[in-house]
Order: structure tokens, then C-alpha cells, then sequence
């Protein structure tokens, strides 16, 4: 990896060697997925070989290389480093599972309940009025709301940059119910037999019981595995600050919820 922009005329490029914490089933697979594709549209080169590209598209998501360093250190352009990373995780993307049927698989396996959580990924300011709802007051600068949905043990089944995308009626499909926090307040409001347990919120006006509170804490045990299935997902630094288009933010995380998927169920 290196800069191609030359600050002197008696300085060179520096190369650095950096270690890529994956599995060799994580990059065959990724490197298989590339073949495949290539022969499905009868694409006879590149100018790496696949397993090559895989590793560089790895780099980039994992360590949240720049493309240019990226291109510079392994002689091809940036637009072809692009192309590649673009290409790769739109194959990915297509490996996700969809919400109905992953729901549908959780149920099928004996699973009562599914663990929802949210979190918010940095993105770069645009300029317009349609970009002002993506500012988050709570956090202070531009961000995408993304949301995903684990198992009982925290393996995460599926992830989308869309805030509710119909959950509720796909968990009643399924017959499934769902613990989440106190964000999702109000997204079931069916009190006789609710889907989605949030817990009991606190106010200056209202104060928890002693069993307010216990159900509370119960409730935080039994959704603690959400957050390891997170700490997986975050580390892939691309998701440090979100540079690709916020349209095309699903297709990215679908993506990663395939490779993180890959490291964590070999």
C-alpha cells in the first residue's frame, strides 16, 4: 500500500506490508464467488488474479484502506480498485438472506424470539435540505441509522439501512417475537400481546417499580448477545465513516453481514 504523488524528485513511493485478520476460507470463498461470476458473464481476464482482488477488496473493507494507497501499491488504477471493491460486494449482497425468509429460518430451528438493535454509522455532510435528516442531534454529525436483527445467540441473520422495513409484520409471519430497547418505543402498540418487548421507561413524573426494574434488567441479560453480534460487524473499519453513496449503504452492509458471517460461523 502507497501514495503514488511523489514529494520530491529524489523520493520514491514507500510500500508497507500490513496484516489482513481473516481466515483463508473467508478469501477462497470471496475469491470462488469471483470466478464463478466471471465465467457466468463469460469475462475471461483481469488484471489480477482473483484471489489477488479478493485480498485487496478484504483490505479495503477491513482496514478501511484508501483506494488510491490501495492502487498505488499494487500497480493497477484506482478505478479498477473500485470497480473490483463494487463488484464484490454486490455479489456478497446477493448471499443475504432477505427478512422474511431468515425469520422463517430462525422459527424453523425452534427459535421463539429474534434480538433487534440500531446503531448509527458516520457519514460525510452533504449540502441540500435532503440531506438535513441524516444529522443526528443526539450524536452531533451526519450519520445513517442502520438496523439489524440476531439470534438468540447473537449470530447476526440481517441487517438493512431502513429504519423498521415492515418488521413487525414479518415477525407476526413468522410467529416470532423480539427483545429491543427502549428506542423502539412505539413500534409495536399493541398492548394485549405485544411482538417486540422494549421494557418500562423511566421519567421525571413517573418512577420504576422494583419490578419495573428487575424486568428491565432481565430483559438487558437476554439482549446482551445483540451486542456481540455488533462488535463483529464493527470490525469492519469501513463502517468507521460511510464514504459510498448513502443509497447503496444496504447493498454494503448486506455484504458484510455475508463475510462476517463467513469468520465467525467457520
Amino acid at each position: 500500500m502507497t501514495s503514488t504523488k511523489e514529494r520530491a524528485g529524489d523520493t520514491c513511493p514507500l510500500v508497507y506490508q500490513c496484516r489482513l485478520p481473516l481466515s483463508t476460507h473467508t478469501v477462497n470463498h470471496l475469491a470462488g464467488l469471483l470466478r464463478r461470476h466471471l465465467k457466468a458473464i463469460r469475462s475471461r481476464w483481469r488484471i489480477l488474479p482473483s484471489g489477488r482482488i479478493a485480498v485487496i477488496v478484504l483490505a479495503v473493507l477491513r482496514h478501511d484502506q484508501r483506494l488510491a494507497d490501495m492502487a498505488g501499491g499494487t500497480n493497477v488504477s484506482e478505478s479498477s480498485i473500485r470497480r473490483w471493491r463494487d463488484e464484490l460486494i454486490a455479489l456478497l449482497a446477493a448471499q443475504a438472506p432477505r427478512l422474511d425468509r431468515a425469520l422463517k429460518k430462525v422459527a424453523k430451528q425452534g427459535g421463539e424470539v429474534v434480538l433487534i438493535d440500531g446503531t448509527l454509522i458516520r457519514t460525510q455532510r452533504r449540502t441540500g435540505r435532503a440531506d438535513r435528516r441524516n444529522y443526528s442531534g443526539k450524536h452531533h454529525h451526519h450519520g445513517l441509522h442502520f438496523l439489524a436483527l440476531t439470534d438468540e445467540k447473537g449470530r447476526l441473520i440481517w441487517i438493512s439501512a431502513a429504519r423498521h422495513d415492515h418488521i413487525l409484520a414479518h415477525l407476526r409471519a413468522a410467529g416470532l417475537g423480539a427483545l429491543a430497547d427502549l428506542g423502539f418505543r412505539g413500534l409495536d402498540n399493541d398492548v394485549r400481546d405485544p411482538l417486540i418487548v422494549t421494557g418500562f421507561h423511566a421519567s421525571r413524573t413517573h418512577k420504576l417499580t422494583r419490578g419495573q426494574k428487575t424486568a428491565n434488567r432481565v430483559l438487558a441479560v437476554g439482549r446482551a448477545p445483540v451486542e456481540h453480534g455488533f462488535a463483529h460487524l464493527k470490525n469492519w473499519r469501513t463502517l468507521t465513516k460511510l464514504r459510498t453513496d448513502p443509497a447503496r449503504a444496504t447493498q454494503l452492509l448486506r455484504a458484510l453481514l455475508v463475510l462476517t458471517n463467513l469468520e465467525v460461523n467457520r
